[in-house]
């Protein structure tokens, strides 16, 4: 039963995301033998014997969540003659104290990612690695792997270099404050003007990223916005689910992602070493896109098109903003799922549809992501001359185990939402809401309501409905252990 008296919900959210996490067969817990590990181990990576620069002197910056410890990124820019930028990305080193067939690998290799539910964090990593010892915190001397790009004022990159360099994060920053101080809706952070320079160089950074942004677009990367809901908890009280939605802070650090693990990827394919990729295949219900196009009155090509639906999707956001979250949402899934899939050299792998681009291998979260880590390893490699620590048959069982147990971790996500948003809706039943039809198959038909932001199966009245229907809905029925929300179609 849902706890309405004002007891502990975070307590309870994290038991089910416990259970949750085991039925989906991610491993919630560390092995004894993780945690020995983590005993034995004392301080950062320091530099090894290899030449490693120092770059500590820069002003470099993290931008995160507000309540993110598990720092992966770092950046920094420099404006150069002619108009161009040079952009620096700081990876945290993992693979220094996370050994190769470790205790703590076999976790992460078995989970493969950090699960974010409402009921808590279960990290990847142990915290003391990942919100620590191997996360680039404020103030801190770290190893890291520096991604170096020099862009055009047009956007193009000009040359790229990777290379192992010592950092220091020098201002911890959380997005929606820088977002509110860009768009010039909000003072500047206080780590920033404690930092001389920082500003301007955060703004070189924007700028920058807006010219990447725009090229992409102009390439057929698709404007897409979702809702994603993170709790609102009053001690240990859930009292909202809110959308966590998109700002220019946000596409600032997305845009040097993509620039990054375009030139990883790039890098290994010239070192003629094996990557794993992520890839977003040409979609495969093209039709059905075509057809929420046509009842919008767009006309899309009879074949997928990248700039056309760009082009579609932004004049939908104009003309109808509230909707578009949800019109993303029907898009998304019908696009299909991102995998991971390993590039031999020589080979000619799919790209990323809606990122618009060719070479994309996820390098930039090691202490959130094992595909993150594992290329981090085929990096050093590349860099020391050594052979591919991975064997061709091995990357390609762990790319499909990637790409499974990516889905499980958001499949235990979206559940664990679910139940939150049951523990928050089970007094309202009988209520009606206007909702979005977001999936549709032969197991049933889903809908998303607006607040909270949510998905619910839909029973009586789905029949025939479409990915992309809008339409009124009733609340019959919730369950908070399993994450059910019931709705029929009202009237």
């Amino acid at each position: 039963m849902p706890n309405t008296d004002g007891q502990a919900h975070r307590s309870q959210l994290q038991r089910i995301a416990h259970r949750v996490m085991l039925e989906r067969g991610l491993t919630p817990d560390f092995t004894a033998a993780a945690l020995a590990e983590l005993e034995a181990i004392h301080g950062p990576a320091v530099a090894n014997s290899a030449p490693v620069r120092d770059l500590r002197n820069l002003q470099w910056c993290s931008i995160d969540n507000d309540d993110s410890r598990d720092l992966d990124q770092l950046s920094v820019a420099e404006a150069m003659a002619g108009g161009s930028v040079k952009l620096m990305v700081a990876i945290a080193e993992v693979g220094a104290l996370v050994r190769q067939g470790s205790a703590i690998d076999d976790h992460a290799r078995t989970n493969t990612t950090s699960v974010y539910t409402a009921g808590g964090i279960f990290p990847m990593l142990p915290e003391k690695l990942s919100t620590d010892l191997t996360s680039l915190g404020f103030d801190s001397d770290r190893i890291a792997i520096v991604i170096e790009m020099v862009f055009a004022g047009d956007g193009s990159l000009q040359r790229s270099d990777i290379y192992e360099a010592t950092v220091k994060n020098r201002a911890k920053l959380a997005y929606d404050g820088v977002a509110a101080w860009l768009d010039g809706a909000g003072p500047m952070p206080k780590a920033i003007g404690a930092v001389a320079g920082l500003d301007e160089n955060l703004r070189i950074q924007h700028r920058t990223a807006q010219r990447l942004r725009a090229l992409r677009h102009r390439r057929g990367a698709l404007s897409l916005q979702t809702v994603q809901a993170r709790p609102v908890f009053d001690g240990d009280v859930l009292r909202d689910l809110k959308a966590d939605e998109s700002n220019v802070a946000k596409n600032l650090i997305e845009e040097l992602m993509v620039a990054s693990n375009g030139v990883t990827a790039r890098y290994l394919e010239a070192k003629q070493f094996p990557a794993v990729r992520r890839v977003v295949r040409t979609p495969a219900r093209w039709d059905r896109i075509v057809a929420l196009a046509a009842e919008r009155g767009t006309t899309l090509p009879g074949k997928p098109d990248g700039v056309a639906l760009e082009q579609f999707l932004v004049a939908a956001m104009k003309a109808d903003p509230a909707y578009f979250p949800d019109l993303s949402l029907c898009v998304i899934k019908l696009l299909g799922r991102g995998e991971y899939v390993v590039e031999f050299p020589g080979g000619d792998t799919p790209g990323h549809f809606g990122l618009a681009v060719k070479d994309y291998a996820h390098s930039t979260a090691p202490n959130r992501r094992f595909p993150d880590l594992l290329i981090q390893r085929l990096l050093k490699a590349a860099l020391a001359g050594s052979k591919p620590p991975y064997g061709n048959d091995e990357l390609v069982a762990l790319a499909r185990h990637c790409t499974e147990q990516e889905d499980a971790a958001k499949k235990v996500e979206r559940q664990v939402v679910k139940s939150a948003a049951a523990l928050l809706l089970a007094p309202r039943i009988g209520e009606k809401f206007d909702a979005t039809v977001t999936g549709a198959n032969d197991r049933g038909t889903w809908v998303r309501i607006y607040h909270p932001p949510v998905e619910g199966k839909l029973g009586k009245g789905s029949e025939g409905r479409q990915v992309g229907d809008r339409l009124r809905v009733q609340l019959v029925h919730t369950d908070v252990e399993r994450g059910y929300i019931d709705f029929v179609r009202a009237g």
